[in-house]
C-alpha cells in the first residue's frame, strides 16, 4: 500500500502523466473507424433482400463517419502545423 503525504497526495508525481496516444495515433484510429463505418453503410444503403429487416439509422452511421473523417483531417492539419 502506497504511503501518502502529509497533504495527503500519493508519492507518485500526477502532474506529469501524459495522455498515451499521439496526435498521429489519434489520427490513424479516427480514419481507421471512420472506413469501416462508411464501408458498413454503403454496404446498409445497397440494401440486399437479406439485410432488410435490419434496423439501423443508416443516415447516423454515414453523418458519424464523416465526422470521424473530418477528426481525422483536422488531426492531419495539426501535424502539418507543427513542422512550422
Amino acid at each position: 500500500m502506497p504511503r501518502q503525504s502529509n497533504s495527503g497526495t500519493v508519492p507518485w508525481k500526477a502532474k506529469n502523466v501524459r495522455f498515451p496516444l499521439s496526435i498521429s495515433d489519434l489520427g490513424l484510429w479516427l480514419a481507421v473507424t471512420a472506413i469501416v463505418l462508411l464501408v458498413t453503410s454503403e454496404l446498409l444503403l445497397s440494401s440486399f433482400p437479406y439485410l432488410a429487416d435490419i434496423v439501423i439509422d443508416k443516415k447516423r452511421i454515414r453523418l458519424v463517419a464523416l465526422a470521424l473523417g473530418t477528426g481525422f483531417l483536422a488531426t492531419v492539419v495539426m501535424r502539418v502545423f507543427q513542422l512550422f
